[in-house]
């Protein structure tokens, strides 16, 4: 049986269920890109994944809200970044319930350097929320994560300039949370492509 929540878009304070329309249409098409972020990272060029980090800790509130659990709860977490062409492009987290990651989500211990979207896109049970998205800054979780990675000499100028997207996957009723951002390089790297237009949301996973 579909949870509600999969059908609202994970806010908590400072998300948004809508780019803002002064940002450029690359980055709101890219906040708001259905389907897995991998693929189309692909079309651009070689993508190299390398994880950063996988432990176990308890759910902050942010993103707690996000999944619908108590802050607190104990979680599991996968923190990768994903370059293209040699370029360090995306960093993302992933987090869903400790008890799920040795359950309904327990293939995200076993992706090693895969990217989640090998256990996600091929599982018709799987539904997506809409997304949310804005721009990083702390206490969200996810800002030390990705301003961890900027290059030391751009921290200061490109830190407050990072925007993120996130969404639930559910699966067996058990929530993964994902949030995906993207570094100043990734918009360097696109800089001048043609802007596809964006199709509307699928919540299933195909």
């Amino acid at each position: 049986m579909m949870k509600p929540a999969a059908h609202h878009p994970p806010l908590a304070m400072g998300w948004l269920a809508q780019a803002p329309a002064i940002l450029p249409a690359a980055q709101r098409h890219w906040l708001f890109r259905p389907g897995a972020l991998t693929a189309g990272l692909r079309q651009l060029g070689h993508v190299r994944l390398r994880v950063l980090a996988e432990y176990a800790d308890g759910a902050p509130l942010d993103e707690a809200q996000a999944m619908g659990i108590a802050p607190g709860s104990p979680v599991w977490i996968r923190e990768v970044l994903m370059s293209v062409n040699g370029v360090d492009s995306v960093p993302a987290r992933s987090l869903t319930p400790l008890r799920a990651s040795h359950g309904a989500w327990q293939g995200m211990r076993r992706l090693l350097t895969r990217p989640l979207a090998d256990m996600l896109y091929h599982d018709s049970t799987v539904i997506r929320s809409p997304f949310a998205c804005r721009r990083l800054a702390s206490p969200v979780p996810f800002h030390a994560s990705a301003h961890g990675v900027l290059p030391a000499e751009r921290r200061d100028q490109d830190g407050s300039r990072i925007w993120a997207r996130r969404s639930v996957f559910w699966r067996q009723g058990q929530p993964l949370l994902v949030a995906e951002c993207f570094l100043p390089g990734f918009w360097d790297l696109i800089n001048g492509q043609p802007v596809p237009p964006l199709v509307p949301h699928q919540r299933t996973a195909r």
